[in-house]
């Protein structure tokens, strides 16, 4: 029997984007604007108890599938979701993440802060916090080709 562990942790991601918090905030709530930066959601409710769901992954890569549940939403300032993620239909984590967007001179602060349960061994939160990473610097381009 493999050996069954539960990893916890916390990171913060922090972004300065030179869009509003409006323009950030649309990025994120929009599933045609947000599938420029993420994956394409199957499904896509965007309100509190709402939920947003993927399937898919690189070509020849594991399929993850990405199960969100919206829990607080105030426009322009915070985004709170709990979700799991699987991996070839392995449940490898389950994370609350809390997005809060702070108007700045010339744009936005984004703050991006998730605390996971990463399971046995699958995924790590250095990798992720890895994904994170390249997701919100995704955004920024987004972001900035559009202004």
């Amino acid at each position: 029997m493999n050996e069954r562990f539960i990893k916890h942790a916390t990171f913060v991601v922090e972004r300065t984007y030179a869009a509003s918090p409006e323009r950030v905030y649309q990025a994120w709530s929009d599933p045609i604007a947000k599938s420029k930066w993420f994956s394409k959601p199957e499904i896509f409710d965007f309100q509190v108890g709402g939920r947003e769901y993927s399937n898919g992954g690189p070509p020849g890569g594991p399929i993850f599938t990405f199960n969100a549940s919206y829990q607080e939403l105030i426009p322009e300032q915070r985004i709170v979701y709990t979700y799991t993620l699987d991996s070839n239909g392995t449940r490898i984590s389950v994370s609350i993440t809390s997005v809060e967007l702070i108007k700045v001179d010339g744009g936005t602060k984004l703050i991006f802060t998730e605390q996971g349960a990463f399971f046995d061994g699958h995924d790590t939160p250095e990798e992720r916090e890895h994904g994170t990473n390249i997701l919100l610097d995704t955004l920024g381009k987004v972001l900035d080709e559009e202004e």
